[in-house]
C-alpha cells in the first residue's frame, strides 16, 4: 500500500527529455527531476527545452553531475533501451537492480503488432508503464509487469470560436511517415474541407499532397499553434498507428469537436457527443459537412470533449499516477535492501504492479 499524495516524500529522478509534451506534464510532479545534457544536446542530452516553460525542479546535469549525484537518485524513468546502459555507464548503478527504474513506452508495437516482444519483457525487475491501455493490450511485454498511466495535458484554456471554416491536422513527419500518418486521406478530405496541416516536417508535405485546399501551418510554438487550431472548425486526426496524440488531446481541450480514425486509442477516446471517429472514410466526410453546416452543434460537441478531457488527462490526475508509480517501484526495491540501506539489493527485483 502506497501513501497518500500529501504524504509521499520528495524524490529525486533521473529522465531524459525525449516526448516534450509527455515531459511537460511529468514535471509538473512534486519531485526533482535530473536531465541528462551535452554539450551539443542531441538524443542523450538534450536538457531542457529551450522553447517551453519548465518548473526549476527540472534541473540540467552533465554526465559528471549525474556520476556525482548518483547515490541521491531515487528512481530512474527509462524512455528508451539504450538508457539502461548509459545509466550503469553514468552512474554505476544498474537500473532495476541497484537503483530502482520504471521504463515509459510511448508508442504502438511496429511490425506484427499483436506478436511484437517489448524490449524488456525478459525481464521483471523494471515494470513497463503504458501510455495507453491499447498499447498494453497489443505489446508482447513477457515477464516485465505491466500498468498503464494515461497521458496528463496542461490545460491550454477554452479558446475554441471555429471561425474559420477549415480543419485543423497535427501530424508530424508526415512524408516519412506517411501511411502510418494517414498522408494518403489527406487529398480527399480536402476535397470535403480545407486543410490547414501543423507539426514537424510539415514542410515537405507538397511532396506527397499536391492539392489546393491543403495549406501549411508549420511547425509553430505550442501557444501559438493552439490559437490557429481554436480558429478552425473542427480537428482532423487522420492518423492510422499512434499511441494518442497529444495534440487531439489538446485540440479537445481548446473545445474543439473531432472527426478521426477509430485506430488504436482514439477509438474509445472521442465520444459520440464529442465528435466522430470512425473506420469508413465516408462516414467522416459525412461528419465534416455537418460541422461545417451546423456551427452551433460543432461548439456544443466541442464543449462535451473539454469537458471529457479535462476529466481524463488532467496533470493532476497524471502526477497522482505517477506518484503512485514511483511509489511502488521504489517500495518494491527497498523493502529487499538489507536495514539501513538506501538502495535495491544487488539481484533482480519483481515489482507487483
Amino acid at each position: 500500500m502506497t501513501s497518500s499524495p500529501a504524504a509521499r516524500p520528495s524524490l529525486t529522478v533521473l529522465h531524459w527529455h525525449v516526448h516534450g509534451s509527455w515531459s511537460t506534464a511529468f514535471v509538473q510532479g512534486p519531485h526533482r527531476y535530473l536531465l541528462p545534457t551535452l554539450p551539443e544536446r542531441g538524443p542523450w542530452g538534450g536538457g531542457r527545452p529551450a522553447a517551453w516553460t519548465w518548473p526549476d525542479a527540472a534541473v540540467e546535469i552533465s554526465p559528471a553531475g549525474i556520476a556525482e549525484a548518483a547515490d541521491e537518485i531515487d528512481v530512474v524513468v527509462l524512455q528508451r533501451p539504450e538508457e539502461i546502459d548509459l545509466v550503469e555507464r553514468w552512474t554505476g548503478r544498474r537500473p532495476g537492480i541497484d537503483v530502482p527504474a520504471v521504463f515509459v513506452e510511448h508508442n504502438t508495437p511496429r511490425g506484427d503488432a499483436p506478436a511484437t516482444r517489448h524490449p524488456l519483457a525478459e525481464r521483471d525487475d523494471i515494470p513497463v508503464v503504458h501510455v495507453t491501455h491499447f498499447n498494453a493490450l497489443m505489446w508482447d511485454c513477457g515477464r516485465a509487469p505491466v500498468r498503464v498511466v494515461e497521458h496528463g495535458v496542461l490545460d491550454p484554456g477554452h479558446r475554441y470560436t471555429g471561425e474559420l471554416d477549415r480543419a485543423a491536422v497535427v501530424v508530424n513527419e508526415p512524408v516519412r511517415r506517411h501511411r502510418v500518418t494517414g498522408t494518403d486521406l489527406l487529398a480527399g478530405f480536402a476535397d470535403t474541407i480545407g486543410l490547414d496541416v501543423y507539426g514537424i516536417g510539415t514542410e515537405r508535405l507538397p511532396e506527397a499532397v499536391d492539392h489546393p485546399a491543403v495549406a501549411i501551418g508549420g511547425d509553430l510554438p505550442q501557444a501559438r499553434m493552439h490559437a490557429e487550431l481554436a480558429l478552425r472548425r473542427l480537428y482532423l486526426h487522420p492518423i492510422r498507428w499512434t499511441s494518442l496524440g497529444l495534440a487531439l488531446i489538446e485540440a479537445m481541450m481548446l473545445g474543439m469537436p473531432v472527426v478521426g480514425l477509430a485506430t488504436a486509442e482514439a477509438a474509445v477516446s472521442v465520444p459520440d457527443d464529442a465528435g466522430v471517429v470512425a473506420t469508413d472514410p465516408a462516414v467522416l466526410h459525412d461528419a465534416i459537412r455537418t460541422y461545417r453546416a451546423d456551427p452551433d452543434l460543432a461548439r456544443a460537441h466541442g464543449a462535451r470533449g473539454r469537458e471529457i478531457a479535462l476529466g481524463r488527462w488532467s496533470v493532476g490526475r497524471f502526477c497522482d499516477d505517477w506518484d503512485d508509480v514511483l511509489a511502488q517501484v521504489i517500495g518494491s526495491s527497498t523493502s529487499t535492501t538489507t536495514p539501513g540501506s538506501t538502495h535495491a539489493a544487488a539481484g533482480p527485483v519483481a515489482v507487483p504492479l
